[in-house]
């Protein structure tokens, strides 16, 4: 696996610059970073005091890249997941958070294994996750690929604003999908011809 760093400084490239999507329930963006991150970190961007939509606006690189190392990866303890699982999951934890850990969860619930569905990652979760590495070591990355895929379809299906993010104004792959599928074996993306039939009841 990549370091950390470069895996959030590609995560970072990925989320681009300032946007502030009225259908985003996340609000106002940089890098990936929401305003309500930022103020609830405290990171004061112009040192001036206070916390701004500003501060989101000079809101820098390193900094953002900084801020997901630190509290999407090294915080929520997902080092402490099999090195196959931990790009996809950190990727996950920056864009919906604990939900990341959630569908993990589930997902390993569906394997057997006792865990609770609590978006946390502690011993059980991290002994859970071990077992299904051991017992599928070439499957799970790709499961959860999967798991992360069928949420994004999913959160699209319940709400119609969010609908853009997984499917292109010509009906392809949205955003949502790619970037799921940036963690999914080639054999398992699925054609063109299936994720249209996936959306076609969103008219």
């Amino acid at each position: 696996m990549k370091d950390i760093e470069a895996i959030a400084t590609e995560i970072v490239a990925r989320e681009g610059g300032y946007v502030n999507d009225p259908d985003d329930p996340g609000g106002a963006t940089k890098y990936g970073v929401t305003y309500a991150t930022l103020r609830r970190l405290g990171v004061d961007v112009d040192s001036d005091g206070v916390v701004t939509i500003g501060d989101l606006q000079q809101l820098d690189q390193a900094t953002a890249v900084e801020i997901f190392v630190q509290h999407y990866y090294h915080k929520p303890r997902i080092s402490a997941l099999p090195e196959p699982l931990r790009a996809s999951v950190f990727d996950m934890y920056v864009n919906a958070g604990s939900n990341a850990v959630k569908i993990l969860q589930r997902l390993l619930a569906s394997f057997g294994e006792p865990v609770d569905v609590d978006g946390l990652i502690g011993p059980q979760t991290a002994g859970a996750a071990a077992r299904a590495a051991q017992k599928a070591p070439d499957h799970l990355a790709d499961a959860y690929g999967i798991a992360r895929r069928n949420y994004y379809y999913a959160l699209a299906d319940a709400r119609p604003a969010s609908r853009k993010y997984a499917q292109r104004r010509d009906g392809g792959k949205g955003g949502w999908i790619a970037r799921a599928e940036e963690f999914i074996s080639p054999r398992f993306h699925l054609s063109d011809a299936q994720h249209r039939a996936r959306v076609a009841a969103w008219g």
